[in-house]
């Protein structure tokens, strides 16, 4: 046997490590006392035919009587060794591997641990052909273990020890669907033979793990690597592991990623509430409520006027709760009620302090608040109320609320970690519902200036029977600016007219008043409907650019549709104009609907001042209905469709004004809220996409005198 001038200082315990390779245990006089399946596959030899035996006859041309007192002495001196050695395998042939052969211990023991390996197949792996590359991987914080062909553990790092949660020799030589069972087993050694076919790395693959002892399952995130040998064939895969589970900050995301999705869906306070405290229930706690103060009304009442109780104060109105039981049986007060807490409660105190109130566990002891509010020490105690966390809603230096959080049935108590993830959670919902609560005002001043600017009673004189609805939309962006008016013109005619702003909200509204202001002017001077609309569109380019800034940048640009229509009871005779506007609709008393053809020239503001007439001649009991677009037009029709269903729904020969009007609107509107501004006989509106504007007019006829 011909011994390297190199030495390994590998122990005997190190090499165990070296499952899969061809091992033996042979003792001083070169007897074998054990012998692997690997070394069975390695030289063909099973343990039967060997064990028992010399050693060397497993050498090609035998070995000298000087080397086993040789082997002996080296062992009584603790010194490891390696050499390459020529062996005989059981088919005749001969193969030159290198032998590593460490001392076992114990006192006087002159026993060897061998491992074999033939450099030119690697049969296996092993981190301590360099000793700084091994105590790297060794010492590595990410799992890693090595796995033979036949994927069967042959190396592993303490890292990927201590993911398992299994011992060494638990995981060494076993087959991955021995490791990891059932389906994550079957996936993951699926996943590692696609590599060791295809050669190409997985990467971040995750699994769950099942720790021994542990209760819950950890995540764990795996990528594979093949190993090749000098030759270029698959001798191994590499599986790199992190554990992605235990990082409190990533479970965290993940709450807030679930939860946050569901909040903030719509811009109305009372359904963001209600999202709050069912995203809580039952991910954080059992029973959630959302308790709104005076700075978000959602009362007719102010909270201010209620009279106390015995057992407190209305400083909350309920806007939302939701817990693991059915009929919320934890619940003093609904959806909607006022909220009383007594003033010394920590309720009051987190109003007041905008800092959480963290109670891991109840405090029911004599002399707490408790005994100041009967009611909730009684709903405390059968429930099982025993862990509390109160967090202020705030945004943008507001204090909206607040979130109350309790644990009944759940008999782990809150924790830091838990606060601090409330906190998170309660602190995104609070900005969706300080968005909620600014548009809920802003529309609220948007509908009441339409109330203001909008005509309240309508006159067409002897001309003309009127009917009117203004329905505003119910989108995100605020009511519009739709508008209709009606005013008396000389020789007892009587000027109709429909308009829609470009936009919506506050400034739409105004634009709107300004409009109606100046068509009320114009018509004033007896204007024919096409002349009428040309010195609007002048005027408002005219008032745009008056409204330029000192920075020089341009006021925002007042544009409109609008249809104009003059009706002469005398001569029966109505002659319209349009402005960019859908068309009118004409009922005449046999029931025919007509859609006259009036050409729809440029909407008001573009500076084209050109608009052509349409005049036609109507039969007393007519009706000419004046409209905006929100009326016919959806996203799934276009405005041909929606002119004919206008047209079925005016199809009522003979029924009364108020009644016809209501009609159209509950036949053209889907069902949905109703509007604060319709007008007489309100009907019901829906969630419009766009404000609603319906002007109906019944004509009469009259004689000179």
């Amino acid at each position: 046997m011909a011994e390297s001038t190199g030495r390994t200082t590998r122990s005997a315990a190190d090499s165990l490590g070296l499952v899969g390779a061809a091992t033996a245990l042979i003792d001083a006089g070169g007897v074998v006392l054990g012998w692997t399946e690997a070394a069975e596959r390695a030289v063909g030899y099973s343990a039967e035919e060997v064990v028992g035996r010399s050693a060397g006859r497993l050498l090609a041309g035998g070995a000298s009587a000087a080397e086993p007192a040789a082997w002996a002495n080296r062992a009584l001196a603790r010194e490891a060794w390696s050499g390459t050695v020529r062996i005989r395998r059981k088919d005749g042939t001969d193969a030159e591997m290198t032998l590593e052969a460490s001392p076992l211990a114990g006192e006087g023991r002159t026993d060897w641990f061998v491992t074999l390996r033939d450099p030119a197949a690697a049969l296996f792996w092993t981190p301590a052909e360099a000793s700084v590359s091994s105590a790297l991987l060794a010492r590595s914080p990410i799992g890693l273990s090595i796995w033979d062909t036949d994927l069967r553990c042959i190396w592993l790092n303490t890292a990927a020890e201590h993911q398992d949660g299994l011992l060494r020799r638990q995981r060494l030589g076993r087959l991955m669907g021995d490791v990891l069972p059932g389906e994550a087993g079957r996936d993951t050694v699926a996943a590692m033979r696609q590599v060791l076919e295809s050669g190409e790395p997985i990467i971040e693959r995750e699994y769950t793990w099942q720790v021994p002892g542990e209760d819950e399952e950890r995540v764990l995130s795996a990528s594979y690597f093949r190993l090749d040998g000098a030759d270029g064939k698959p001798i191994g895969v590499v599986n790199m592991a992190t554990d992605i589970d235990k990082s409190r900050a990533r479970q965290h995301l993940l709450i807030l990623g679930q939860a946050g999705n569901r909040i903030g869906t719509t811009l109305d306070v009372v359904r963001t509430a209600q999202e709050l405290a069912d995203a809580a229930v039952p991910l954080l706690a059992d029973y959630v409520t959302v308790d709104l103060a005076e700075t978000v009304p959602l009362g007719e009442e102010p909270l201010q006027r209620l009279p106390s109780s015995g057992s407190g104060i209305p400083v909350f109105r309920r806007a939302g709760m939701a817990s693991i039981h059915e009929g919320v049986p934890e619940a003093l007060w609904q959806v909607g009620e006022a909220v009383f807490v007594p003033p010394s409660s920590p309720f009051a105190h987190v109003l007041f302090s905008g800092e959480s109130h963290f109670q891991p566990v109840t405090d029911t002891s004599p002399g707490s608040w408790l005994d100041q509010d009967p009611d909730r020490a009684r709903i405390v105690k059968e429930t099982g109320m025993h862990s509390l966390i109160i967090v202020p809603l705030k945004a943008r230096g507001t204090i909206l609320g607040e979130a109350v959080f309790l644990r009944t049935d759940n008999p782990t108590s809150f924790s830091g970690d838990d606060l601090l993830l409330i906190e998170e959670l309660v602190g995104r919902a609070a900005l969706s519902l300080d968005n909620a609560r600014r548009f809920t005002r802003e529309r609220a001043a948007s509908i009441a200036l339409q109330r203001n600017l909008l005509p309240h009673n309508l006159s067409g004189g002897g001309a003309v029977e009127l009917a009117s609805r203004y329905l505003p939309a119910d989108t995100h962006e605020g009511v519009g600016g739709d508008w209709f008016d009606a005013f008396p013109l000389p020789d007892a005619r009587v000027g109709l007219v429909v308009g829609d702003v470009v936009g919506h909200g506050i400034n739409a509204a105004a634009l709107m008043g300004q409009l109606r202001t100046v068509m009320r002017t114009l018509a004033d001077q007896d204007l024919p409907p096409e002349e009428l609309l040309a010195r609007l569109d002048r005027l408002v380019i005219q008032m745009t650019e008056q409204e330029e800034t000192a920075e020089g940048f341009g006021a925002p640009v007042m544009s409109c549709t609008c249809a104009y229509a003059v009706y002469d009871p005398l001569t029966r005779r109505c002659t319209m104009a349009s402005a960019g506007h859908p068309p009118p609709a004409v009922l005449y008393p046999d029931g025919r609907v007509a859609v006259p053809p009036v050409p729809p020239g440029a909407p008001i503001g573009l500076g084209t001042m050109s608009y052509e007439r349409f005049t036609l001649e109507l039969p007393e009991n007519s009706v000419i209905a004046l409209y905006t677009d929100g009326l016919i037009e959806t996203r799934t029709a276009d405005l041909d469709a929606g002119i004919a269903r206008l047209s079925a729904a005016l199809n009522l020969p003979g029924t009364p004004l108020e009644q016809l009007c209501s009609h159209v609107i509950d036949t053209m509107a889907p069902p949905g809220k109703r509007s604060a501004l319709a007008g007489a006989g309100e009907t019901a509106a829906r969630a419009a996409e766009d404000d609603i504007a319906l002007l109906l007019a019944r004509t009469r006829v009259r004689t000179r005198d």
